[in-house]
């Protein structure tokens, strides 16, 4: 049992206003010696957050509740007033613990996916990451038996194993070892993701009351440093020309569009005529990544290019489709009818590899590369970063910094050039030394 914990007043905002903001949470006893509901508040924030800690076997277990009613007005979901993360916090505490110990990785996942599937999210990624990665080794191991010595054996096997390609007729296939810098940092940072995603779903078992601790995966076990630092590939004005130029008839106004507007393929592909408002210039993003609805701000050139497309077209109509030959078992190919058909997921790269062979384009670019071609020229034309984040769908400039940062003009560019030494050296002119012989 743990000694005395002094009690912080921390019932009502005036008072937590009061506290020393700061990583230490400033506790008040559910079970004396045992529970404490802790408030935490980092410096620079509007609100703090709820925390429970748990007293066991020698050691503390912390949860995290919600976040506090500072700054927004409760909702009993994701921002807690106290009466609500101590009801919580008890609730937590009254769990039954009949499945601790019991549950494996892969039923872990299971419900990940269910609750992830509930709040309207895409599981896709967790599937097929999770299916690949996870689940083959892991899948079956008790969560609760989990070692930070397995996970980081795991993690370094999965870093040095050779990247898969799409399976043909079931059979998985891989690409070559990682053998240089660049192959050896891309499969460190796809193990960094894929760890980043486990330990989210056994996060979410650990929050359901599941299991008793998380030691295995919290700060013990490390992603791989330095690696998330990718060279973005971008088109140049040229190469952007060539590519749509090389484009097929139906993928060309696609790709038109992910240029003019920096938008996701998903998003894209569910666009209706009716979210271009031409009288605005803009593009309305109802679903995207982040779940939260945009407006995407068109140039002239992108205003006139969406005008022309959608133009005679009804509003509930997709605004991007393109035909298929349906398979039909016993009939010939040259028989069947095309029909019009949405771009479903992956549908884009066949097209795309096929326009950059035509283009001749080396490195080719993906599909998502087209996003970077927006928001890289439009960094490079002085955007400033808040608004180049705001029209990507980012909450905040973090990503825009990380991957263009280094595009946009910026003071420190400007001083280096107008006052660093320029030593007049000409191309071709070599400069004799004196007394050389």
């Amino acid at each position: 049992m743990v000694g005395t914990v002094k009690t912080a007043k921390i019932d009502n905002r005036t008072s937590r206003a009061r506290l020393r903001a700061g990583r230490a949470a400033h506790w008040r006893a559910i079970i004396p010696g045992e529970a404490h509901l802790g408030y935490q508040r980092r410096p620079g924030h509007k609100e703090g957050r709820w925390v429970l800690r748990q007293y066991k076997a020698g050691k503390y277990t912390i949860a995290p509740l919600g976040v506090a009613d500072d700054a927004y007005e409760a909702d009993g979901e994701r921002v807690l007033s106290f009466e609500q993360a101590h009801a919580s916090a008890v609730a937590h505490l009254n769990a039954p613990k009949s499945k601790v110990g019991r549950l494996t990785v892969r039923q872990s996942m299971d419900r990940y996916i269910e609750l992830k599937e509930s709040q309207g999210q895409s599981v896709a990624d967790v599937k097929s990451r999770g299916s690949a990665h996870i689940l083959p080794t892991l899948g079956e191991l008790v969560v609760s038996k989990l070692t930070a010595e397995t996970l980081r054996r795991w993690l370094a096997a999965m870093a040095s194993s050779p990247a898969q390609v799409r399976p043909k007729k079931g059979k998985v296939q891989y690409r070559s070892a990682p053998n240089d810098d660049e192959a050896v940092r891309k499969r460190r940072a796809t193990a960094n993701r894929v760890l980043t995603m486990l330990k989210a779903i056994l996060n979410h078992a650990y929050d359901e009351g599941l299991v008793s601790d998380r030691d295995a995966w919290g700060r013990k076990l490390k992603p791989f440093r330095d690696v998330e630092v990718a060279r973005i590939r971008y088109l140049t004005i040229a190469e952007a020309k060539r590519l749509l130029n090389a484009c097929d008839v139906e993928f060309r106004p696609l790709v038109r569009a992910a240029l003019e507007s920096g938008a996701r393929y998903s998003e894209l592909a569910r666009l209706e005529v009716i979210d271009f408002n031409p009288d605005s210039g803009t593009i309305a993003i109802r679903k995207s990544k982040s779940r939260k609805a945009r407006h995407i701000i068109l140039t002239d050139e992108g205003v006139a290019f969406f005008k022309e497309h959608c133009a005679g077209r009804t509003g509930s109509e997709l605004m991007f489709t393109h035909l298929i030959l349906p398979r039909i078992a016993g009939e010939q190919p040259e028989a069947r009818k095309p029909t019009i058909s949405p771009w479903k997921v992956a549908e884009q790269n066949r097209p795309m590899t096929e326009a950059n062979k035509r283009a001749k384009l080396k490195p080719s670019i993906s599909f998502h590369g087209l996003r970077h071609t927006w928001a890289s020229h439009a960094v490079m034309n002085g955007v400033p970063l808040m608004i180049v984040a705001k029209n990507l769908g980012h909450t905040d400039t973090r990503m825009v910094e990380k991957h263009y940062g280094h595009l946009a003009p910026s003071f420190v560019a400007d001083a280096i050039r107008a006052g660093a030494p320029k030593f007049g050296f000409r191309p071709g002119k070599v400069v004799a030394l004196s007394g050389a012989r």
